[in-house]
């Protein structure tokens, strides 16, 4: 299955600026299989270590750096030539060796002309962070679940893909397209975007199969919780991210500590919750005071809302069964919208690789579940997941702000209501750039 970040590790490889590149992203988002697909198809050959499965490789980077003695010890080792221009090197797993993580600081001083490409778990990554960590020699690149396109691609629905980003007004789609996205959605939001699963309920046709898969992701992220952090912070881990779906199906999906346990108080909790964002396993969404550039400066650092890195993952820890899924719209009020929210907050972050905000009046009876910022401007976005909308926070929103956009999503057609700007859950690729043909006038 050929990523959507593609592109950018073909503009890396071109680029003249080129240093060693870390692709980061949470633990069987897709970086080895990229990896090695962008060796195969675009480098004449490449060598690929992994120093999780092979500790021994590590020894190669021991002792003083020197890029030329290590080129030459990994050729003799791999038996063929290590060419700077037609030789891609895979660093797989490099949180397992510190020192091919200070490494490539050398190969970005003194042998630019290597093409080196890095990946490894983030929870790693972060924890074992050498101090000479190559701050401003390396390019960084991030890897998410695959958003819904991505997932249109792999289920060979790529006319539909296409139709999709082709798409230049609020025209609405024809029905039978729009009714064959809705279902695709409706799968989607089922199987997620984890790969491993994606190509399980590719090659089957069965949602169970899926099913197995994210069980075995959640069952790796907790062991990686229990190898990487000690006993009691691994419970931490572990009862927060339990807790995620109960906290979505609240009304005010703020993330209470004291839904995890009673006698739960932040400051024991903070660093875990960090734990799990800097390893890419959680999506933070901050209320805002006001919605004004730059938006960080506005955010309430402790009121917060917590997604999951991926929906298919959040419906395997509430345990829900494909026949809910599948069944009529009934998924799409299911707690109280959550997975709704938790897929728009995963398709932003990927799609717009943008910081997740939204905004709460201070009366608490008026919130805009995302508002977002874009090219220096700000989009209030209200997340509905019916056919009969009412958007009495998005006009509260903007009767207080006059913003010059307003967006919603549904699960009706693309329109244009008055001022506000409609679009279907399947379509948020859209948003926010269609909206600049919908101002508020």
């Amino acid at each position: 299955m050929k990523r959507d970040i593609y592109p950018k590790l073909l503009e890396w490889k071109s680029s003249k600026y080129r240093k060693p590149l870390i692709l980061k992203g949470a633990r069987q988002v897709g970086k080895t299989f990229i990896l090695k697909e962008f060796g195969r198809r675009e480098y004449k050959d490449f060598i690929y270590l992994n120093f999780e499965e092979n500790p021994d490789l590590a020894d190669f980077f021991q002792g003083q750096i020197e890029p030329e003695r290590i080129i030459r010890n990994l050729s003799i080792y791999f038996k063929k030539e290590i060419n700077p221009d037609t030789t891609l090197i895979i660093l797989d797993e490099i949180q397992e060796s510190n020192r091919a993580l200070n490494s490539l600081k050398y190969f970005s001083e003194e042998s630019k002309e290597y093409h080196i490409v890095a990946a490894g778990s983030l929870i790693g990554i972060m924890l074992s962070m050498p101090q000479s960590f190559p701050v401003g020699k390396v390019n960084f690149l991030n890897l998410y679940p695959m958003t819904f396109l991505e997932f249109l691609d792999a289920v060979e629905k790529h006319e539909l893909r296409d139709y999709l980003e082709n798409v230049a007004d609020f025209s609405p789609l024809p029905l039978p397209f729009h009714n064959e996205l809705i279902e695709a959605l409706k799968a989607y939001l089922f199987i997620g975007g984890m790969p491993e699963a994606v190509q399980r309920y590719r090659d089957t046709g069965d949602f169970q199969e899926a099913r197995k898969v994210h069980r075995e992701i959640i069952d790796s992220y907790i062991l990686d919780f229990a190898k990487h952090a000690s006993p009691a912070e691994a419970q931490k881990l572990t009862l927060i991210w339990n807790s995620i779906p109960g906290q979505l199906a609240r009304e005010n999906k703020k993330f209470i500590f004291t839904a995890i346990q009673k006698s739960a108080r932040a400051r024991e909790y903070e660093s875990a919750l960090q734990w799990l964002e800097n390893a890419g396993l959680i999506l933070r969404a901050y209320n805002i005071t006001a919605p004004r550039l730059p938006l960080q400066g506005y955010k309430e650092h402790n009121s917060f809302k917590v997604f999951a890195l991926d929906v298919g993952l959040l419906g395997a820890i509430s345990r829900l069964s494909p026949e809910l899924f599948l069944r009529g719209d009934k998924l799409f009020t299911e707690f109280k919208g959550a997975f709704i929210e938790n897929y728009i907050a995963q398709q932003l972050k990927a799609l717009k690789e943008v910081d997740l905000f939204y905004w709460k009046s201070p009366t608490g009876k008026a919130e805009v579940d995302f508002v977002v910022e874009y090219k220096s401007q700000i989009f209030p976005l209200e997340v509905k997941a019916g056919i009969n909308p009412k958007g009495k926070s998005l006009r509260s929103y903007y009767e207080k702000y006059k913003p010059n956009f307003l967006s919603r999503t549904t699960l009706l057609n693309l329109r244009k209501d008055g001022i506000v700007c409609n679009y279907p859950l399947y379509a948020i690729n859209l948003f926010p750039e269609l909206a600049l043909s919908c101002t508020v006038g």
